[in-house]
Protein backbone atom coordinates (compact mmCIF):
# COMPACT_ATOMS: atom_id res chain seq x y z
CA UNK A 1 0.00 0.00 0.00
CA UNK A 2 1.06 3.15 -1.07
CA UNK A 3 2.23 5.75 1.80
CA UNK A 4 -0.14 8.45 3.60
CA UNK A 5 -0.39 11.77 1.04
CA UNK A 6 1.14 14.69 2.51
CA UNK A 7 -2.31 16.37 3.12
CA UNK A 8 -2.98 13.04 5.26
CA UNK A 9 0.34 14.47 7.27
CA UNK A 10 1.02 13.12 11.27
CA UNK A 11 -0.12 14.96 14.36
CA UNK A 12 1.89 13.87 17.53
CA UNK A 13 0.77 13.52 21.02
CA UNK A 14 2.56 14.82 23.96
CA UNK A 15 3.54 11.28 24.72
CA UNK A 16 4.30 10.57 20.81
CA UNK A 17 6.97 12.78 19.42
CA UNK A 18 8.04 12.92 16.34
CA UNK A 19 11.34 11.60 16.21
CA UNK A 20 10.15 8.08 17.63
CA UNK A 21 7.05 8.31 15.73
CA UNK A 22 9.66 8.31 12.18
CA UNK A 23 11.82 5.62 13.70
CA UNK A 24 8.74 3.16 13.90
CA UNK A 25 7.42 4.13 9.85
CA UNK A 26 10.89 3.41 8.81
CA UNK A 27 10.48 0.13 9.61
CA UNK A 28 10.21 -2.05 6.27
CA UNK A 29 8.21 -5.28 7.87
CA UNK A 30 5.91 -6.02 11.28
CA UNK A 31 7.61 -8.23 12.96
CA UNK A 32 5.96 -11.78 12.90
CA UNK A 33 5.60 -12.48 16.75
CA UNK A 34 3.33 -8.98 16.97
CA UNK A 35 1.09 -9.88 14.40
CA UNK A 36 0.49 -13.52 15.63
CA UNK A 37 0.24 -11.96 18.87
CA UNK A 38 -2.50 -9.41 17.25
CA UNK A 39 -4.37 -12.39 15.66
CA UNK A 40 -4.37 -14.35 18.77
CA UNK A 41 -6.54 -11.61 20.31
CA UNK A 42 -8.49 -10.93 17.42
CA UNK A 43 -9.63 -14.87 17.67
CA UNK A 44 -11.23 -14.04 20.97
CA UNK A 45 -12.96 -11.00 19.96
CA UNK A 46 -16.52 -12.63 18.74
CA UNK A 47 -15.90 -16.01 19.16
CA UNK A 48 -17.68 -16.32 22.98
CA UNK A 49 -20.30 -13.98 21.30
CA UNK A 50 -21.39 -15.38 18.13
CA UNK A 51 -21.79 -19.12 19.74
CA UNK A 52 -25.03 -17.69 21.14
CA UNK A 53 -26.93 -16.98 18.25
CA UNK A 54 -26.76 -20.60 16.52
CA UNK A 55 -27.66 -22.09 20.65
CA UNK A 56 -30.24 -19.48 21.11
CA UNK A 57 -33.42 -21.78 20.35
CA UNK A 58 -31.95 -24.23 22.51
CA UNK A 59 -30.88 -21.48 25.24
CA UNK A 60 -34.37 -20.26 25.25
CA UNK A 61 -36.06 -23.85 25.80
CA UNK A 62 -33.34 -24.91 28.31
CA UNK A 63 -33.90 -22.19 30.40
CA UNK A 64 -37.65 -20.61 29.63
CA UNK A 65 -36.40 -17.84 27.90
CA UNK A 66 -38.89 -15.49 25.71
CA UNK A 67 -37.67 -13.75 22.49
CA UNK A 68 -37.72 -10.70 24.44
CA UNK A 69 -35.28 -12.01 27.08
CA UNK A 70 -33.61 -14.09 24.08
CA UNK A 71 -32.78 -10.38 22.46
CA UNK A 72 -31.83 -8.86 25.32
CA UNK A 73 -28.87 -11.67 26.29
CA UNK A 74 -28.02 -10.98 22.48
CA UNK A 75 -28.06 -7.23 23.69
CA UNK A 76 -26.26 -7.33 26.76
CA UNK A 77 -22.36 -7.55 25.63
CA UNK A 78 -23.58 -4.45 23.28
CA UNK A 79 -24.61 -2.63 25.98
CA UNK A 80 -21.29 -3.34 28.18
CA UNK A 81 -19.48 -2.30 25.52
CA UNK A 82 -21.04 1.05 24.88
CA UNK A 83 -20.23 1.14 29.10
CA UNK A 84 -16.98 -0.35 29.33
CA UNK A 85 -15.13 1.00 26.43
CA UNK A 86 -14.80 4.93 27.66
CA UNK A 87 -12.83 3.52 30.47
CA UNK A 88 -10.01 2.46 28.28
CA UNK A 89 -8.21 4.81 26.92
CA UNK A 90 -7.44 6.61 30.37
CA UNK A 91 -6.97 3.13 32.01
CA UNK A 92 -4.59 1.99 28.75
CA UNK A 93 -2.19 5.58 29.95
CA UNK A 94 -1.98 4.71 33.45
CA UNK A 95 -1.47 1.12 33.28
CA UNK A 96 -0.16 0.27 30.04
CA UNK A 97 -1.70 -0.87 26.53
CA UNK A 98 -0.13 -4.71 26.95
CA UNK A 99 -0.15 -5.07 30.98
CA UNK A 100 -4.52 -4.05 30.64
CA UNK A 101 -4.51 -6.58 27.53
CA UNK A 102 -3.17 -9.77 29.39
CA UNK A 103 -5.26 -8.48 32.38
CA UNK A 104 -8.42 -8.00 30.05
CA UNK A 105 -7.77 -11.71 28.59
CA UNK A 106 -7.46 -13.30 32.10
CA UNK A 107 -10.79 -11.92 32.83
CA UNK A 108 -12.38 -13.09 29.86
CA UNK A 109 -11.54 -16.77 30.42
CA UNK A 110 -13.08 -16.23 33.96
CA UNK A 111 -16.23 -14.57 32.38
CA UNK A 112 -16.77 -17.24 29.79
CA UNK A 113 -16.71 -20.09 32.52
CA UNK A 114 -18.65 -18.20 34.68
CA UNK A 115 -21.79 -17.63 32.14
CA UNK A 116 -21.40 -21.93 31.49
CA UNK A 117 -22.49 -22.47 35.10
CA UNK A 118 -26.25 -23.60 35.51
CA UNK A 119 -28.14 -21.23 36.04
CA UNK A 120 -29.81 -18.26 34.24
CA UNK A 121 -28.02 -15.77 36.60
CA UNK A 122 -24.77 -17.30 35.58
CA UNK A 123 -25.85 -17.09 31.91
CA UNK A 124 -26.72 -13.12 32.34
CA UNK A 125 -23.44 -12.00 34.78
CA UNK A 126 -20.62 -14.29 32.97
CA UNK A 127 -22.15 -12.87 29.58
CA UNK A 128 -21.81 -8.94 30.62
CA UNK A 129 -18.05 -10.11 32.29
CA UNK A 130 -16.65 -11.31 29.70
CA UNK A 131 -17.88 -8.45 27.18
CA UNK A 132 -16.56 -5.83 29.86
CA UNK A 133 -13.41 -7.54 28.96
CA UNK A 134 -13.91 -8.16 25.37
CA UNK A 135 -14.69 -4.25 25.35
CA UNK A 136 -10.85 -3.69 26.41
CA UNK A 137 -9.56 -5.66 23.87
CA UNK A 138 -11.44 -3.92 21.20
CA UNK A 139 -10.18 -0.45 21.97
CA UNK A 140 -6.95 -1.64 22.74
CA UNK A 141 -6.25 -3.25 19.54
CA UNK A 142 -6.48 -0.47 17.32
CA UNK A 143 -4.12 1.47 19.26
CA UNK A 144 -1.44 -0.77 19.63
CA UNK A 145 -1.81 -0.72 15.92
CA UNK A 146 -1.23 2.88 15.32
CA UNK A 147 1.36 2.67 17.87
CA UNK A 148 3.59 -0.64 16.76
CA UNK A 149 2.30 -0.88 12.57
CA UNK A 150 3.90 1.90 10.09
CA UNK A 151 1.29 3.59 8.66
CA UNK A 152 0.92 2.08 5.33
CA UNK A 153 0.71 -0.76 6.73
CA UNK A 154 -2.13 -0.44 9.43
CA UNK A 155 -5.07 -1.32 6.65
CA UNK A 156 -3.32 -4.87 5.93
CA UNK A 157 -2.68 -5.58 9.59
CA UNK A 158 -6.39 -4.48 10.19
CA UNK A 159 -7.71 -6.52 7.75
CA UNK A 160 -5.68 -9.69 8.96
CA UNK A 161 -7.13 -9.46 12.26
CA UNK A 162 -10.87 -8.64 11.62
CA UNK A 163 -10.10 -11.77 9.09
CA UNK A 164 -9.07 -14.00 12.22
CA UNK A 165 -11.70 -12.56 14.26
CA UNK A 166 -14.25 -13.40 11.27
CA UNK A 167 -13.21 -16.40 10.94
CA UNK A 168 -13.38 -17.97 14.96
CA UNK A 169 -17.00 -16.15 14.34
CA UNK A 170 -17.91 -18.64 11.58
CA UNK A 171 -16.23 -21.13 12.89
CA UNK A 172 -17.99 -20.35 16.33
CA UNK A 173 -21.68 -20.04 14.50
CA UNK A 174 -21.12 -23.23 12.96
CA UNK A 175 -19.85 -25.96 15.27
CA UNK A 176 -21.58 -24.49 18.22
CA UNK A 177 -25.14 -26.19 17.96
CA UNK A 178 -23.48 -29.86 16.91
CA UNK A 179 -21.35 -29.25 19.82
CA UNK A 180 -24.25 -28.76 22.17
CA UNK A 181 -26.11 -31.97 20.96
CA UNK A 182 -22.69 -34.28 21.41
CA UNK A 183 -20.57 -33.38 24.52
CA UNK A 184 -21.92 -33.48 28.26
CA UNK A 185 -23.65 -30.21 29.27
CA UNK A 186 -25.62 -29.51 25.99
CA UNK A 187 -25.16 -25.98 25.27
CA UNK A 188 -23.72 -24.81 28.07
CA UNK A 189 -20.33 -26.55 27.19
CA UNK A 190 -21.00 -25.39 24.11
CA UNK A 191 -20.87 -21.99 25.04
CA UNK A 192 -17.10 -22.08 26.57
CA UNK A 193 -15.37 -23.99 23.92
CA UNK A 194 -13.70 -20.81 22.83
CA UNK A 195 -11.68 -20.47 26.39
CA UNK A 196 -8.28 -22.55 24.58
CA UNK A 197 -8.01 -19.51 22.27
CA UNK A 198 -8.12 -16.86 25.17
CA UNK A 199 -5.42 -18.87 27.23
CA UNK A 200 -3.32 -18.74 24.17
CA UNK A 201 -3.72 -15.32 23.54
CA UNK A 202 -2.63 -14.13 27.38
CA UNK A 203 0.36 -16.47 27.15
CA UNK A 204 1.15 -14.83 23.79
CA UNK A 205 1.27 -11.29 25.16
CA UNK A 206 2.69 -11.85 29.16
CA UNK A 207 6.28 -11.44 27.77
CA UNK A 208 5.15 -8.14 25.94
CA UNK A 209 4.76 -6.86 29.14
CA UNK A 210 8.00 -5.85 30.14
CA UNK A 211 8.91 -3.36 28.14
CA UNK A 212 5.48 -1.92 28.13
CA UNK A 213 5.52 1.47 30.43
CA UNK A 214 2.24 3.81 31.03
CA UNK A 215 2.26 7.08 29.57
CA UNK A 216 1.55 8.42 33.04
CA UNK A 217 4.65 7.43 34.69
CA UNK A 218 6.71 8.81 31.73
CA UNK A 219 4.58 12.25 31.78
CA UNK A 220 2.92 11.91 28.70
CA UNK A 221 -0.64 13.28 28.08
CA UNK A 222 -3.77 10.88 27.01
CA UNK A 223 -5.65 12.62 24.21
CA UNK A 224 -9.09 13.78 24.71
CA UNK A 225 -12.09 11.77 23.28
CA UNK A 226 -13.06 14.32 20.10
CA UNK A 227 -16.47 15.04 20.91
CA UNK A 228 -16.30 17.96 18.39
CA UNK A 229 -15.31 16.51 15.95
CA UNK A 230 -17.33 16.37 12.55
CA UNK A 231 -15.16 13.30 11.37
CA UNK A 232 -14.97 11.59 14.56
CA UNK A 233 -18.90 11.43 14.77
CA UNK A 234 -19.57 10.12 10.93
CA UNK A 235 -16.78 7.38 12.25
CA UNK A 236 -18.86 6.84 15.06
CA UNK A 237 -22.14 6.54 13.60
CA UNK A 238 -20.37 3.74 10.55
CA UNK A 239 -18.99 1.49 13.44
CA UNK A 240 -22.21 1.42 15.25
CA UNK A 241 -24.73 0.75 12.28
CA UNK A 242 -22.48 -1.80 10.67
CA UNK A 243 -22.39 -3.33 13.94
CA UNK A 244 -26.04 -3.38 14.45
CA UNK A 245 -26.52 -4.73 11.49
CA UNK A 246 -23.98 -7.67 12.18
CA UNK A 247 -25.04 -8.52 15.79
CA UNK A 248 -28.64 -8.73 14.79
CA UNK A 249 -28.17 -10.92 11.89
CA UNK A 250 -25.65 -13.39 14.28
CA UNK A 251 -28.63 -13.02 16.93
CA UNK A 252 -31.68 -13.57 15.29
CA UNK A 253 -30.12 -15.37 11.43
CA UNK A 254 -30.96 -18.63 12.45
CA UNK A 255 -34.02 -18.15 14.33
CA UNK A 256 -35.61 -16.49 11.59
CA UNK A 257 -34.66 -19.15 9.42
CA UNK A 258 -36.10 -21.65 12.04
CA UNK A 259 -39.07 -20.08 12.19
CA UNK A 260 -39.56 -20.35 8.41
CA UNK A 261 -38.96 -24.30 8.26
CA UNK A 262 -35.18 -24.86 8.59
CA UNK A 263 -33.46 -27.16 11.03
CA UNK A 264 -31.21 -25.92 13.47
CA UNK A 265 -28.42 -27.35 12.80
CA UNK A 266 -28.83 -26.16 8.92
CA UNK A 267 -29.51 -22.87 10.14
CA UNK A 268 -26.26 -22.49 12.06
CA UNK A 269 -24.14 -23.60 9.02
CA UNK A 270 -26.09 -21.11 6.94
CA UNK A 271 -25.09 -18.37 10.00
CA UNK A 272 -21.06 -20.02 9.66
CA UNK A 273 -21.83 -19.62 5.30
CA UNK A 274 -22.96 -15.59 6.16
CA UNK A 275 -19.28 -15.33 8.03
CA UNK A 276 -17.44 -16.78 6.03
CA UNK A 277 -18.44 -14.53 2.82
CA UNK A 278 -18.00 -11.92 5.10
CA UNK A 279 -14.26 -13.40 5.80
CA UNK A 280 -13.96 -13.47 2.31
CA UNK A 281 -15.20 -10.03 1.68
CA UNK A 282 -12.84 -8.60 4.40
CA UNK A 283 -9.77 -10.40 3.39
CA UNK A 284 -9.95 -9.29 -0.38
CA UNK A 285 -10.83 -5.20 0.34
CA UNK A 286 -6.78 -4.36 1.11
CA UNK A 287 -6.50 -5.67 -2.33
CA UNK A 288 -9.32 -4.45 -4.02
CA UNK A 289 -8.61 -0.81 -2.42
CA UNK A 290 -5.13 -0.48 -2.58
CA UNK A 291 -3.24 2.84 -2.90
CA UNK A 292 -6.77 4.35 -2.31
CA UNK A 293 -7.09 7.11 0.14
CA UNK A 294 -10.49 8.09 -0.19
CA UNK A 295 -12.88 5.15 0.90
CA UNK A 296 -16.06 7.40 0.96
CA UNK A 297 -18.20 5.16 -2.25
CA UNK A 298 -16.41 1.81 -0.73
CA UNK A 299 -18.32 2.40 2.59
CA UNK A 300 -21.51 3.32 0.99
CA UNK A 301 -21.37 0.97 -1.53
CA UNK A 302 -20.69 -1.93 0.92
CA UNK A 303 -23.56 -0.47 3.12
CA UNK A 304 -25.74 -0.97 0.47
CA UNK A 305 -25.06 -4.53 0.04
CA UNK A 306 -26.06 -4.94 3.68
CA UNK A 307 -29.27 -3.21 3.34
CA UNK A 308 -29.73 -5.52 -0.10
CA UNK A 309 -29.20 -8.47 2.00
CA UNK A 310 -31.88 -7.71 4.17
CA UNK A 311 -34.22 -6.60 1.50
CA UNK A 312 -34.00 -10.46 -0.06
CA UNK A 313 -34.89 -11.87 3.55
CA UNK A 314 -37.81 -9.76 3.48
CA UNK A 315 -39.19 -9.80 -0.17
CA UNK A 316 -37.46 -13.44 -1.09
CA UNK A 317 -37.50 -15.73 1.79
CA UNK A 318 -36.72 -18.95 -0.37
CA UNK A 319 -33.28 -17.04 -1.46
CA UNK A 320 -31.43 -17.47 1.43
CA UNK A 321 -28.23 -18.20 -0.25
CA UNK A 322 -28.21 -14.65 -1.61
CA UNK A 323 -29.57 -12.73 1.03
CA UNK A 324 -26.16 -14.37 3.06
CA UNK A 325 -23.87 -13.76 0.54
CA UNK A 326 -25.12 -9.50 -0.05
CA UNK A 327 -25.18 -9.39 4.18
CA UNK A 328 -21.12 -11.26 3.96
CA UNK A 329 -20.02 -9.37 1.53
CA UNK A 330 -21.64 -5.80 2.65
CA UNK A 331 -20.86 -6.44 6.05
CA UNK A 332 -16.96 -7.98 6.09
CA UNK A 333 -16.05 -5.11 4.02
CA UNK A 334 -17.86 -2.50 6.34
CA UNK A 335 -16.30 -4.48 9.47
CA UNK A 336 -12.56 -3.73 7.77
CA UNK A 337 -13.23 0.00 7.24
CA UNK A 338 -15.09 0.43 11.06
CA UNK A 339 -11.62 -0.41 12.46
CA UNK A 340 -9.51 0.59 10.28
CA UNK A 341 -11.32 4.35 10.45
CA UNK A 342 -10.08 4.17 14.05
CA UNK A 343 -6.64 4.01 13.27
CA UNK A 344 -6.30 5.82 10.50
CA UNK A 345 -8.31 8.81 10.80
CA UNK A 346 -5.73 9.53 14.34
CA UNK A 347 -2.40 11.23 14.39
CA UNK A 348 -1.08 9.31 17.44
CA UNK A 349 -1.53 6.04 19.22
CA UNK A 350 -3.22 8.02 21.87
CA UNK A 351 -5.15 9.84 19.57
CA UNK A 352 -6.73 6.09 18.19
CA UNK A 353 -7.27 4.88 21.82
CA UNK A 354 -9.52 8.51 22.28
CA UNK A 355 -11.41 7.42 19.11
CA UNK A 356 -11.69 4.05 19.23
CA UNK A 357 -13.30 4.51 22.56
CA UNK A 358 -15.42 6.94 21.30
CA UNK A 359 -16.51 5.28 18.45
CA UNK A 360 -16.84 2.00 20.20
CA UNK A 361 -19.10 3.26 23.50
CA UNK A 362 -21.30 5.52 21.39
CA UNK A 363 -21.07 2.68 18.08
CA UNK A 364 -22.19 -0.24 20.20
CA UNK A 365 -24.85 2.25 22.00
CA UNK A 366 -26.36 2.18 18.60
CA UNK A 367 -25.84 -1.65 17.96
CA UNK A 368 -27.40 -2.77 21.21
CA UNK A 369 -30.80 -1.62 19.90
CA UNK A 370 -30.52 -3.69 17.13
CA UNK A 371 -31.51 -7.22 18.74
CA UNK A 372 -33.53 -6.59 21.35
CA UNK A 373 -35.95 -4.42 18.89
CA UNK A 374 -35.89 -6.97 16.47
CA UNK A 375 -37.16 -9.41 19.75
CA UNK A 376 -39.50 -6.74 20.87
CA UNK A 377 -40.97 -6.09 17.35
CA UNK A 378 -41.33 -9.91 16.32
CA UNK A 379 -43.19 -10.33 19.95
CA UNK A 380 -45.28 -7.70 18.64
CA UNK A 381 -46.29 -8.88 15.26
CA UNK A 382 -45.47 -12.46 15.07
CA UNK A 383 -43.35 -11.58 12.00
CA UNK A 384 -39.75 -10.89 10.38
CA UNK A 385 -41.20 -8.41 7.98
CA UNK A 386 -40.96 -5.07 9.69
CA UNK A 387 -37.77 -6.27 11.87
CA UNK A 388 -36.15 -7.02 8.64
CA UNK A 389 -37.51 -3.91 6.67
CA UNK A 390 -36.10 -1.63 9.96
CA UNK A 391 -32.59 -3.30 9.11
CA UNK A 392 -32.60 -2.91 5.53
CA UNK A 393 -33.18 1.27 6.14
CA UNK A 394 -31.18 1.44 8.52
CA UNK A 395 -28.49 -0.22 5.99
CA UNK A 396 -29.17 2.92 3.90
CA UNK A 397 -28.22 5.25 6.89
CA UNK A 398 -24.85 3.34 7.08
CA UNK A 399 -23.94 3.82 3.39
CA UNK A 400 -24.54 8.17 4.80
CA UNK A 401 -22.37 7.50 7.55
CA UNK A 402 -19.84 5.92 5.74
CA UNK A 403 -19.28 7.99 3.04
CA UNK A 404 -18.82 10.62 5.90
CA UNK A 405 -16.09 7.96 7.57
CA UNK A 406 -14.14 7.71 4.67
CA UNK A 407 -12.68 10.67 3.54
CA UNK A 408 -9.21 11.07 3.49
CA UNK A 409 -9.07 13.18 6.86
CA UNK A 410 -7.29 13.20 10.38
CA UNK A 411 -9.39 14.33 13.36
CA UNK A 412 -7.11 17.52 13.73
CA UNK A 413 -7.65 18.43 9.87
CA UNK A 414 -11.47 18.44 10.68
CA UNK A 415 -11.93 22.10 11.45
CA UNK A 416 -16.06 21.16 12.27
Amino acid sequence: MSPQPASASRRYSASETPAADRARSARPVVSVGLVVAICLVAANLRTTLTGVGALLPEIERGSGLSSSWGGLLSTLPLLTFAATSPLVAQASHRWGSARLLVASLGVLAVGTAVRSLPSVVFLFTGTVILSAAIAFGNVLLPALIRRSVPAHRIQGVSALYVTVMGLMAAVSSGVSAPLAHTVPGSWRTALAWGVAFTVAAFLAWLPRMRGDKPQASTGGTHSPVPWRSRLAWQVTFFMGLQSLAFYTAVAWLPSILIDRGTSSTTAGWMLFYYQVVSLASSSLLPLLTRGRHDQRWTAAGASVLVAGGFTVLVAAPALTVLACTLLGLGGGACLVLALTFQSQRAGSSGEAAALAGMAQSIGYLVAAAGPLLLGILHDTTHSWTLPLSVLAVLGIATAVAGHGAGQDRHLRQDTR
